[in-house]
């Protein structure tokens, strides 16, 4: 065992400027634990990216070190980068029962069942890696089977909360494990790392139980409509209440969306999920029964392009249209930056003649002001460092953790890739990791960065200039072109003055060049930089001016 002078290192790689993207690496001597690894939705100014993960370089070059990853919930934001970064690391994966059920459903997509180590833990239970101890503690959230995780290391106990709400009646399971946070605050918390996302709301989240009456409220006002439901496919107690609100009222359940199918799928097998199999029909079954006596359980409750309420609203989804009698209810608040999306979606379907409500028939999985006080007061940490959210959640979480009289200086607003070493004598931030964020675009990963994004960016504004000859320099002649194709620039059938001056302007740039035989990289910038300056004069943009020069 390490002497206790040494320091702890808390490294979040991830998840301090954004809604995602968690990842946290605790490391103690020749040990490095990792806590989470998450997917972020891409910006608007990401074009073409489907997803990001988080930059593990620091986790590669200290392979060696890193004993496994521990993952606190299912959600996508927590488990989403998974996939991707365990092929480069593979250690083992410790999670409670319904969290791993989600992951090796993702793994089996991608063929990581066989090579991939994991590991099911019960709460309560700690699991061992060397120079650190870590304890699964019951919490609640939008997802069952969350987990706090409470970290025992030589230097001091650190406490993670994960993504977690005090939910006194939850819809399944058992209430936060508050007795064992009393209980590690009398022991002694150096530090504690708490969900910040809701840390500007006062008062208190309510219960996830509150949900079920409005929705049964909802079922009864409109019982001649097909109800239409977009959730989070995760939110397993959300789609309970709707599925118990859909057999009380006489109604089959149709489950539309991928991952809606595979994760409430996962949480039917492992009884998460308590519905008479004959509720459940399948798509092609629709027809067979009269719409007041169907509910579709849907993804794409967030506006994403190609979910399927979104394909709905847009008419191009393959089976099911959405009908001026339909009733559409979005069972989720906009996660921060999806708010023009999920507008977006409304306005069409409002277009198409369905009611949409998207108001009251959601409740946060998000601990709000008075219960990160309850938490805060029970474990009484020396050291606060907020996680889980933009700037201005965590700086309220701080405020939180001031107004309880843990001191300024004892709170740590980190960035990702701060490495915040402590003990009980002192914490300070020593150092800074790599952390990017890398981008995912189809099968690519990685390989779509900075200077790509620009590259896209500026042919979405001005669009492209493609100037095509072929040319033969040791006669000095030009033999075919210059041919121009311009796409997203200018209509070409109302352009043909600039496009016929624009190719002269090419063309007596190449006569320069073969001239003075200058080679084709140089070649290509004069004909370029010609072009360039000619359509700036004339119409004040620059589009992307691509020169392909073909040699005989």
């Amino acid at each position: 065992m390490k002497e206790q002078s040494e320091r702890l290192k808390i490294i979040p790689l991830g998840g301090l400027e954004q809604v995602g993207l968690n990842i946290t690496a605790f490391e103690y001597g020749d040990t490095i634990v990792v806590v989470d690894c998450g997917m972020a939705f891409p910006e608007d100014v990401m074009l073409g990216v489907d997803l990001v993960i988080p930059d593990v370089s620091y986790l590669k070059e200290n392979r060696d070190k890193v004993k496994g990853f521990v993952i606190t919930h299912g959600h996508e934001d927590h488990i989403g980068g998974l996939s991707y970064v365990i092929p480069e690391l593979n250690v083992p994966i410790y999670a409670t029962k319904l969290t791993m059920g989600i992951i090796e459903n993702k793994f089996e997509e991608k063929g990581l069942i066989k090579e991939t180590k994991r590991h099911i833990v019960k709460f309560g239970q700690n699991v061992n890696f060397g120079d650190i101890k870590v304890e699964f503690i019951k919490t609640n959230h939008s997802i069952q089977d969350a987990a706090a995780l409470a970290i025992h290391t030589p230097a001091g106990i650190v406490v993670h909360t994960g993504d977690f709400k005090v939910d006194y009646t939850p819809v399944h399971g058992d209430q936060i494990n508050l007795q064992r946070f009393a209980a590690l605050g009398k022991k002694g918390v150096l530090a504690l790392l708490s969900d910040s996302t809701n840390a500007e709301r006062r008062g208190f989240t309510m219960s996830e139980r509150t949900v079920g009456a409005t929705i049964d409220q909802l079922f009864q006002e409109h019982s001649s409509s097909r109800i239409i439901v977009a959730t989070f496919a995760s939110n397993v107690d959300r789609v309970q209440q709707i599925m118990d609100s859909a057999k009380k009222f006489g109604r089959k359940v149709m489950l539309e969306g991928r991952s809606m199918c595979n994760i409430i799928g996962t949480a039917i097998e492992l009884g998460y999920i308590d519905v008479p199999l004959d509720t459940i029909i399948e798509i092609d079954q629709l027809k067979n029964y009269p719409p007041e006596k169907v509910v579709i359980i849907s993804t794409g409750s967030q506006g994403e392009s190609m979910a399927a309420l979104s394909r709905m609203a847009q008419g191009i989804h393959k089976k099911i249209s959405i009908m001026p009698t339909d009733t559409i209810i979005l069972s989720s608040n906009p996660i921060p930056g999806n708010e023009k999306a999920v507008n977006k979606i409304i306005n069409d379907l409002y277009a198409k003649g369905a009611e949409v409500i998207f108001q009251d028939v959601h409740v946060s999985g998000h601990a709000c002001e008075e219960e990160l006080k309850l938490i805060y007061s029970l474990l009484n940490p020396k050291y606060a460092v907020p996680i889980h959210g933009e700037l201005r959640h965590r700086r309220a979480n701080a405020n939180i953790a001031m107004s309880l009289g843990i001191p300024k200086e004892n709170i740590f607003i980190l960035k990702s890739g701060d490495v915040l070493e402590m003990n009980g004598t002192g914490a300070e931030v020593t150092d800074r990791v790599q952390t990017d964020m890398v981008l995912v675009d189809g099968l690519g990963v990685g390989d779509v960065g900075n200077a790509v994004l620009r590259d896209r960016q500026h042919l979405g504004e001005a669009g492209i200039f493609i100037i095509a000859m072929t040319v033969d320099r040791e006669f000095g002649q030009i033999l075919a072109g210059p041919e121009i194709e311009s796409k997203g620039f200018v209509y070409v059938k109302e352009s043909e003055e600039l496009l016929d001056e624009a190719r002269q302007i090419a063309y007596e740039a190449a006569l320069k060049c073969l001239n003075k035989n200058y080679d084709i990289p140089h070649f290509r910038n004069v004909v370029k930089d010609s072009v360039n300056n000619y359509i700036w004069r004339k119409t004040k943009r620059r589009p992307v001016i691509l020169p392909i020069i073909m040699e005989l």
